[in-house]
């Protein structure tokens, strides 16, 4: 009887002490790659004073996070399964999808991979840009490149998501934005079908929702349009139809939100898409 008390008394020690073992959430890590309005201004991207070297400049990964909290993440839940998701922002401005390549930029992202990891992939700026040729990528290199980067992240067994690049605030005609990226749109749209690759038109949900805010408002509020006097970093004002101040990040952040919202079920083999 004192060896089956004993042994009842050891088992529930053993409870005891399991049951005050931290538990150790899972985290799933978001990548993004892309360019400038992608990027993330803060901490150390060109110098340590953001507020008065780049403000208001921000691209839409800069403010993604926030899109990434643990209520969020049940409207996400049939693509990202994890209690925790931290964004990794390694856009940079200036970057095609084969700059990004040739500098290293993918090797550091593509050896920090790990199965269930995301890949989020956002080129098309920089990579139709004739008159740079430092820079320039045309669409049939262009393709190839997105081919690498999913056939790449889906051999770490992470999830690869294509986007198409997000509109710039031209050109308007009668009220309605266009399409200002030719044909490399059309070239994301191909790749993500040719390989089953989730993927995320926000070329055209930019268009839409610029074009529903209207011109003046999206170019006073959205992007770089600033007066001058008023940053310290642009004591001059600046015009820029490229590049957000925060609320046109935010805006286009959430754009990307309900856009993998919309996402089916994926897996790092294959996917299926909406």
């Amino acid at each position: 009887m004192k060896k089956l008390t004993f042994l009842f008394s050891l088992l529930a020690i053993c409870f005891l002490a399991t049951a005050f073992v931290p538990f150790k959430k899972k985290i799933v890590k978001v990548y993004l790659i892309g360019d400038s309005t992608v990027a993330d201004y803060t901490g150390d991207y060109d110098s340590d004073d953001y507020m008065t070297t780049r403000y208001p400049v921000a691209g839409w990964g800069q403010v993604f996070q926030p899109f990434m909290r643990p209520d969020s993440l049940n409207h996400i839940k049939h693509l990202i399964k994890a209690d925790s998701v931290q964004v990794l922002d390694k856009a940079r401005g200036g970057r095609s999808t084969r700059t990004f390549f040739e500098e290293g930029r993918w090797a550091e992202v593509y050896k920090a991979l790990e199965k269930g990891d995301v890949v989020m992939m956002q080129f098309g700026h920089n990579d139709a840009a004739e008159s740079k040729p430092e820079r320039y990528t045309n669409v049939t290199a262009y393709k190839e490149y997105l081919r690498l980067y999913v056939n790449q992240t889906r051999q770490k067994g992470a999830i690869p998501i294509i986007l198409t690049p997000v509109n710039r605030n031209y050109p308007w005609k009668d009220g309605q934005l266009s399409n200002v990226h030719g044909e490399y749109p059309q070239a994301a749209k191909d790749v993500a079908k040719e390989l089953n690759v989730q993927f995320i038109d926000l070329t055209q949900l930019s268009i839409d929702h610029f074009t529903a805010k209207g011109k003046d408002y999206v170019t006073d509020n959205y992007f770089m349009n600033l007066p001058a006097g008023k940053y310290k970093a642009y004591p001059e004002g600046l015009k820029d139809n490229t590049h957000f101040q925060p609320e046109g990040a935010a805006a286009v952040a959430k754009l990307v939100f309900n856009g993998l919202k919309n996402l089916k079920y994926s897996s790092a083999s294959g996917s299926s898409r909406k």
